[in-house]
């Protein structure tokens, strides 16, 4: 059944394989026990690949190479997803205290909504293309969700997805809280742009938006490239990056903080390095952002 998925829908099981990977890992940042099964076995094969062309770019320490002058290894994808994942757990189980809904938007294989331990009453939203959620029903016919469970078939440039999701039973009257994980790079910038108007009109005041970016110089740096060409060799290339992200979340009406993984190392432990001084230019960085409408 993954053959009917597209490009973006396949980089999904990708995700679900980093997933299983770091479930298996003793000193495992988060566990996802769905995760192996939601990869199959084209998931592990795109991570072999992607993993092949990381380490092909500059050599580097460890990680598929530094800047020119060596200075500032390439994250490594698995590290990159297990902080994300373990970041946006905490950020949505936090958020769940003060809202009763979460959209997980292209959601893929996020199986958050059976994994973590949520507040009763909770609604779990997930909107993404209908192959996408009809693989992942398929994959998880026997599990069981630890949220009320809404699956809203729709694409977030389609004209009509905020009606769908409030068919669902979304109520943009009352506070929420919105994942965009490992989307926007997808997007060309007015995509984007318009992504995060449209979820600010559909949010109520004291709503959350978290997301993760990386810079503009990431999509361009010649030791990115071989992820890059990964990407954009299975159809599905990166479009967008942002410099300042929480200029971009101030735009588009959400207060947002920005933080780099480094950031992080006290609580995960995953890093490699501490990330580059503001200043410096032709680095890659890695944004996670989370954002509050007032």
């Amino acid at each position: 059944m993954a053959g009917v998925l597209d490009a973006v829908g396949r980089t999904s099981l990708l995700t679900a394989a980093m997933r299983a990977e770091e479930t298996r890992r003793p000193d495992r940042l988060y566990a996802d026990p769905y995760a192996e099964t939601l990869c199959g076995d084209l998931g592990p094969a795109l991570l072999a690949e992607l993993q092949d062309g990381t380490h092909g770019s500059a050599p580097g320490p460890a990680a598929g190479g530094g800047d020119r002058n060596g200075r500032h290894p390439m994250p490594r994808p698995l590290d990159v997803n297990a902080i994300r994942t373990r970041y946006f757990d905490d950020r949505l189980l936090l958020a769940a205290r003060d809202v009763p809904q979460i959209v997980s938007a292209a959601s893929g294989m996020d199986a958050r909504a059976y994994r973590l331990h949520w507040p009763p009453g909770l609604r779990y939203f997930e909107i993404d293309r209908a192959a996408v959620l009809a693989y992942k029903r398929d994959r998880l016919a026997d599990a069981v969700p630890r949220a009320e469970h809404r699956a809203v078939a729709a694409d977030l440039t389609s004209p009509d997805w905020e009606a769908r999701l409030v068919d669902a039973g979304y109520d943009p009257a009352l506070p929420s809280a919105w994942l965009l994980e490992g989307m926007l790079y997808y997007l060309p910038e007015e995509a984007v742009c318009r992504l995060l108007d449209r979820i600010r009109r559909i949010t109520a005041p004291g709503s959350v938006l978290a997301a993760d970016l990386v810079n503009a110089a990431g999509l361009t740096l010649p030791q990115a490239r071989g992820q890059l060409d990964v990407f954009a060799r299975w159809g599905c290339p990166w479009q967008y990056g942002a410099d300042d992200p929480e200029a971009l979340f101030a735009a588009h009406g959400f207060t947002a903080h920005a933080t780099q993984p480094d950031e992080l190392s006290a609580a995960y432990g995953r890093w490699i390095a501490p990330s580059p001084p503001p200043a410096e230019q032709e680095v890659r960085r890695v944004f996670l952002v989370e954002g509050r409408r007032g």
